[in-house]
């Protein structure tokens, strides 16, 4: 805008595509435009010009736009939510990003980028994931994707103790919502096994879970299975395992 557009513009200040000219200009969720907003948009790329609010000096830029929404825009376009012209202007070259459930392969990559970022910004020194830790977010579907990954990186960094993240460092829900692992009882437990023994050896195998789960963790377990720390304990003894 220039001096003096509105109330408190005591100085001319450049704008995104004014300060990206020559370069590139990421816009996120474009998706949320208003039809008022989509209609400067498309001038602009259309055009590749631009009068700043309260000036009538047009600028000329040259950038490079690249656009990124979570909604389907060809659907937006069709229900009237989006324009059609504007979808096409932006519509060049089209990438598709798959949700992160199904790029489990970048989990890791992305985990190792955030926790040395705020390993740095919180002077932590060098900070790594168990084994444990990583597993379960190796098993976790990330609803909120690569943003939800940084989110829950910055908190354990922050929680750990020492330099590494366990389990424990690690949100309650990331366990409660790993997806259900099937027990195959033909395999494990023959059909001839009475049924007082066979209910005990799927409750071992079921607290054998939550412990690899919850990082030998017993609080953690004993939420994952529903149950009182102390009857884990019971249980721990009983089947004599170690957590």
């Amino acid at each position: 805008h220039e001096r003096g557009a509105f109330t408190h513009a005591v100085a001319m200040r450049k704008g995104r595509f004014e300060l990206a000219d020559g370069g590139t200009l990421f816009m996120d969720e474009v998706a949320e435009m208003s039809p008022a907003l989509q209609v400067k948009l498309l001038r602009v790329l259309q055009e590749m010009e631009f009068e700043r609010v309260g000036g009538n000096k047009t600028i000329k830029i040259d950038v490079r736009v690249v656009a990124a929404t979570n909604r389907d825009l060809k659907t937006e376009v069709e229900e009237g939510r989006f324009r059609e012209d504007l979808y096409y202007r932006l519509n060049v070259v089209h990438l598709h990003l798959p949700p992160l459930r199904e790029r489990q392969e970048d989990i890791p990559l992305l985990a190792a980028h955030f926790i040395a970022k705020y390993a740095r910004e919180n002077a932590r020194g060098e900070v790594h994931l168990t084994p444990e830790a990583l597993n379960v977010l190796l098993r976790y579907p990330w609803p909120g994707n690569v943003r939800e990954v940084e989110n829950v990186m910055e908190r354990a960094v922050i929680l750990c103790a020492g330099n590494r993240i366990t389990p424990q460092d690690l949100p309650a829900e990331l366990s409660r919502e790993l997806p259900e692992a099937k027990l195959d009882i033909d395999r494990f437990i023959p059909l001839t096994t009475p049924l007082p023994e066979a209910l005990e050896k799927i409750e071992e195998q079921m607290i054998r879970r939550a412990l690899e789960q919850s990082g030998q963790v017993q609080v953690r377990a004993a939420e994952l299975l529903g149950i009182t720390k102390s009857l884990l304990q019971y249980k721990l003894k009983k089947y004599h395992l170690t957590g």
